[in-house]
């Protein structure tokens, strides 16, 4: 019987090799502090947890109806020093646990820029973190290296030992940047800007994903990141140069349409720019952007002029925009509004055209004569066009 029980624990122990602690074995320096972190806030709850179960044992067995041996003491009711150790335990634990969250809260903010890529190892004054910009599309990642002039779709590359500097958003819903041997996840969503500053520490290749559920092709949206050392890495980046693909609006207009299961793909040139517009929604041509947007906003808005500066979307320009939808156009010039006014649908008047006059005011250039009988004293006046 022994046997065929260790028999039939095989395929588990099967199954629980293919497990990949990476998060307990990073491969960044970031997230090796994370993973500290884990395995001290684990310990210190284990400090209450491991010693009342052991109790919850030895009270169960010493106090059984069978030990006629047990000190029975029904009218037991209190003990300081069992009071103070009841007590005294959780709050030390709770105070550990608040400076131990506080301190890693600031030391691991993503946002601050990385003083260290080793425990030991200071970051050199002469380097220059690695800028990547990233982009949560439908369903697949878009990263943009602008120091390099290159772009990649589902592969990201960096070179051990040198910070990293990601600059994260989306282009229709909110996604989740995660690599678990290089940090945590950040979210990503659109028109915003997230960041993160993380270092790869070892050569290797680590899968990287969206922690965050956004659709049909969720399961496909994943990707590879190749740490490398710097030959590596420049000859990753001229082969992408290679590419006689162009990183566009066009290009990106094609991109950006929801597709699932998405193969590599390497773009030569990059449009310089090309992030802002798709963190400010306004990669196709005429659309305002949200920065011009809130500026406006912030001025005070257009007013009842800022309506005869919509126009409507296209058709056929998302599925995900329902037919009919208005958008504020641009802010442009007199030639370009009179184009687009003409190409836009009438739109009624709010107010009346009717010139306004004022209170008891005619019509400026306009003869009159007072109908009201003249003062003694005083004459009427007559003004005439000029």
């Amino acid at each position: 019987m022994n046997r065929f029980r260790i028999v039939a624990l095989l395929p588990v122990l099967a199954l629980l090799g293919g497990c990949n602690f990476v998060v307990l074995h990073p491969a960044g320096f970031i997230a090796e502090q994370q993973r500290d972190l884990v395995i001290i806030s684990t310990l210190l709850m284990l400090v209450i947890i491991i010693p009342v179960m052991a109790l919850t044992v030895l009270f169960a067995w010493r106090y059984r109806a069978a030990n006629k041996k047990a000190n029975y003491q029904p009218d037991w009711d209190h003990s300081t020093g069992l009071e103070l150790v009841i007590w005294a335990a959780p709050l030390l634990i709770i105070i550990c646990l608040g400076a131990i969250t506080w301190m890693g809260t600031h030391l691991l903010d993503p946002y601050r820029r990385l003083e260290k890529i080793a425990a030991n190892t200071p970051v050199a004054k002469d380097v220059k973190p690695l800028e990547v910009q990233v982009v949560a599309l439908d369903w697949k990642w878009l990263f943009i290296y602008p120091e390099q002039g290159v772009a990649t779709v589902n592969e990201l590359a960096a070179p051990v030992n040198r910070p990293v500097h990601f600059r994260i958003t989306a282009s229709s819903v909110m996604n989740s940047f995660y690599i678990p041997a290089l940090a945590g996840q950040i979210y990503a969503m659109p028109a915003m800007q997230t960041q993160l500053h993380a270092v790869i520490n070892h050569p290797g290749n680590y899968k990287g994903f969206s922690a965050n559920y956004s659709g049909a092709g969720f399961s496909g949206m994943h990707f590879r990141f190749h740490g490398m050392d710097d030959a590596g890495f420049e000859t990753w980046v001229n082969e992408a140069k290679a590419s006689g693909s162009r990183l566009d609006r066009a290009a990106y207009m094609q991109l950006e349409r929801p597709s699932e299961n998405v193969p590599v793909q390497k773009f030569g040139k990059v449009e310089q720019g090309i992030f802002d517009l798709i963190r400010n929604m306004c990669v196709e041509p005429g659309r305002m952007c949200m920065s011009e947007m809130m500026a406006l906003d912030a001025g005070g808005g257009l007013g009842l002029a800022g309506i005869h500066a919509t126009l409507p979307l296209p058709r056929d320009y998302r599925a995900r925009v329902r037919s009919g939808d208005r958008v504020i156009a641009s802010i442009c010039t007199p030639d370009e509004a009179e184009q687009m006014a003409s190409r836009a649908p009438p739109v009624a008047p709010v107010r009346s055209s009717t010139a306004i006059t004022g209170f008891g005011l005619p019509h400026p250039g306009s003869i009159f004569r007072r109908s009201e009988p003249t003062p003694r004293g005083m004459q009427t006046a007559r003004p005439t066009n000029s």
